[in-house]
């Protein structure tokens, strides 16, 4: 689905002037790009609203036209209040279409893992979202992760991961993504057993100690 908006060059400028534009249901906003100007505008907030219920949310590209001009943009950078969560600002940037670009999507993962099944372990999923680079047209919705093999104690890596066509990954092969733990419980119940092995390890020392001072009395 291609989605394309109309907005408004901003020429006022200032906490009252943006007041004013949120007041009329607008967001101020500012577009970047390699190049160009940065051009001052106001979008309406029902359309950030519309960009944001989208699969691909921030990673989303559209199109804004604005005076004469039409642009293909990306959210950069989303302001709110962080007492209402209102949108206060909106940083776009332009989207060349033929030009690579970095950027992160999000990981999903599929199938349950036999550690999980039946092993008693559960998923410890760290790193959501992987940086990748690729053509604007080539960005994928997510990259999905198979873990229905893992066993307790293995992981996925970045590193392990294949890359959808086209598309490269930027963050480090070592990343670890997914791993299937032991429950916490059962490292609580080991620990005691642990602390008896290293009290048994100093029980001589303690003795030696004690006999040393007994003898040291008797002469």
């Amino acid at each position: 689905m291609s989605l394309a908006f109309s907005a408004e060059k901003r020429d006022i400028f200032g906490k009252n002037a943006s007041r004013r534009i949120r007041r009329e249901g607008k967001i101020p906003a500012i577009l970047y790009g390699a190049g160009m100007e940065n051009v001052p505008l106001a979008l309406n907030k029902k359309d950030i609203f519309a960009i944001m219920k989208t699969e691909t949310r921030e990673n989303t590209i559209f199109k804004i036209h604005y005076d004469s001009e039409s642009q293909n943009v990306m959210i950069k950078e989303v302001q709110k209040n962080p007492a209402t969560d209102e949108l206060f600002h909106i940083d776009l940037v332009q989207i060349l279409m033929d030009r690579a670009i970095r950027i992160s999507v999000p990981l999903q993962l599929t199938g349950e893992a036999v550690g999980v099944k039946t092993e008693g372990g559960f998923v410890d999923f760290s790193t959501r979202q992987v940086e990748i680079e690729c053509l604007p047209g080539n960005i994928p919705e997510y990259i999905p992760i198979d873990i229905s093999g893992l066993h307790l104690h293995q992981s996925i890596k970045v590193g392990d991961l294949t890359p959808p066509q086209d598309v490269k990954f930027i963050s480090e092969a070592g990343t670890v993504i997914v791993l299937i733990q032991v429950p916490h419980a059962e490292e609580a119940e080991a620990k005691p057993v642990e602390e008896a092995a290293a009290e048994e390890v100093k029980e001589p020392e303690v003795i030696k100690k004690e006999r040393a001072e007994k003898e040291e009395e008797e002469k």
